[in-house]
């Protein structure tokens, strides 16, 4: 199995799973949105609220709210030592007093910890009127996406089989898939359509699926069938992951991977038992 990477920063990465399973793939993904731990707010106890908003719509927003993670300084709250208590290696605390006029962001809670603070400073939680406040404090802990959506770490988390662009000899030149195609995959090399070729780099990849140049093909009646067929390579995957800055991607990809390694490695001991 090969995996390569056609971008991969801090936030986003592009790559391409080859001599995979549907199945792995599907695994693969999941693990990245739901068993990789991050911070989130969960537990706040407001003290003062004369705000437009009750306090569980408060809460909520607050709750959102992505925080950077350090899993080397934090681990989750279930697997900490202090068995689940709470302390400085599973929880991080948050204070938040703030009067109007003022728009309210994630810039105002002030963490307890300057290492784990909000992605992002200015998300918007509260506009605040003359005389109105809040004060609270936030407790964040380390969980799971499993748990609830606001410990996922991806913002966009997918694949898609590897598209397979297969040209006939049946193919007269005709140009009407090429206007056809959304994604000017295609273009037109010695009067025929071939998939076009940037940089040394293939644009195959870059196919929607959408089978409109099939369509396209079939409206040129140069035959029974499209001289164009558009089909998916299921050992190969294109997967887009995109980090919400609380961990960065790269480190989500590597323990999701991790985290199939060790349930794998477990089910195999437990076979093994069995025997």
């Amino acid at each position: 199995m090969d995996l390569v990477f056609s971008r991969l920063d801090d936030s986003v990465a592009r790559f391409t799973i080859h001599g995979a399973t549907p199945a792995f793939a599907n695994a693969f993904r999941r693990s990245m949105i739901g068993e990789v731990p991050t911070l989130a707010i969960e537990d706040i106890r407001i003290y003062d609220n004369t705000s437009v908003l009750f306090d569980e719509i408060l809460a909520h927003r607050i709750g959102l709210i992505p925080i950077k993670t350090d899993l080397s300084q934090y681990k989750p709250r279930a697997e900490c030592t202090c068995g689940g208590e709470g302390c400085p290696g599973c929880t991080v605390t948050f204070t938040l007093s703030v009067e109007g006029p003022k728009m309210v962001t994630s810039g105002d809670l002030v963490s307890m910890d300057p290492k784990a603070v909000p992605v992002h400073d200015n998300i918007p939680i509260i506009k605040l009127w003359e005389g109105q406040k809040v004060v609270l404090e936030a407790t964040a802990e380390v969980n799971y996406g499993k748990e609830h959506a606001k410990w996922q770490p991806t913002l966009a988390c997918g694949y898609k089989e590897y598209p397979v662009i297969t040209i006939s000899k049946d193919c007269d030149g005709c140009g009407k898939c090429i206007t056809e195609c959304p994604r000017k995959v295609l273009e037109l090399t010695n009067g025929k359509v071939s998939v076009r070729v940037e940089n040394g780099e293939s644009k195959e990849k870059d196919c929607s699926m959408c089978r409109l140049c099939e369509t396209a093909c079939m409206g040129s009646e140069i035959g029974e069938t499209s001289a164009i067929t558009i089909s998916a390579d299921s050992s190969r995957f294109i997967f887009v992951v995109e980090s919400d800055g609380s961990l960065p991607v790269k480190e989500i990809i590597e323990r999701a991977l991790l985290h199939i390694k060790t349930v794998s490695e477990d089910l195999k001991d437990t076979l093994q038992e069995g025997l």
